[in-house]
């Protein structure tokens, strides 16, 4: 499985664009908002989901951070939602965004995707809601857990102070949620 990226674009269509990594061009479909980030002869990276289309036919579809292809992920695992839905969705907005529109139930963020009626989108928000801010948590937790180690603590006792840390902490900045789990690795 291809997950990973980086290469010199040699080649850029409406909706994809063609990277060489190792001597080998691969065919990427990307979001509008990558793709018009993206020029010909600039080095990318794409992290990518390897799709096999029902007439075995494999595809690429690349995003620009794991956040986003763990989200495109979750977007394909729903009936109903394509990898081109998915990627659309991806490129709508930041994360935050799209988790104040399923919160608050705002199917007009979702106006802009082609293919996506209402019943759709109504899914997409049943589907996801809960879901995002696990997957936010997680990435943050990753972050100071990651924070922890590179000072010199061992993963497993970084994540344990990590899980300790009560719900309030989760509004405060990260160096602040990072100081208390030392204080509570201290203990």
């Amino acid at each position: 499985m291809i997950s990973y990226l980086k290469g010199t674009i040699i080649a850029k269509g409406s909706d994809y664009i063609i990277s060489e990594a190792g001597g080998v061009g691969y065919k990427i479909f990307l979001g509008g908002a990558l793709l018009s980030r993206v020029g010909v002869g600039s080095v990318a990276e794409f992290y990518c989901y390897l799709y096999l289309r029902k007439d075995e036919t494999l595809e690429l579809y690349g995003v620009e951070s794991p956040a986003n292809l763990e989200l495109f992920e979750q977007l394909t695992d729903i009936s109903g939602i394509g990898p081109k839905a998915a990627l659309a969705i991806t490129s709508l907005g930041s994360r935050e965004r799209l988790n104040e529109a399923i919160s608050k139930e705002d199917a007009s963020y979702f106006k802009g995707v082609h293919g996506l009626g209402q019943k759709k989108i109504q899914k997409i928000i049943l589907e996801l809601t809960g879901k995002l801010k696990t997957l936010g948590k997680q990435e943050e937790d990753k972050e100071m857990i990651d924070a922890l180690v590179a000072l010199g603590f061992p993963r497993q006792r970084a994540r344990q102070a990590v899980s300790q840390l009560s719900s309030e902490d989760a509004s405060r900045p990260l160096e602040e949620r990072v100081k208390k789990a030392l204080k509570l690795m201290r203990s």
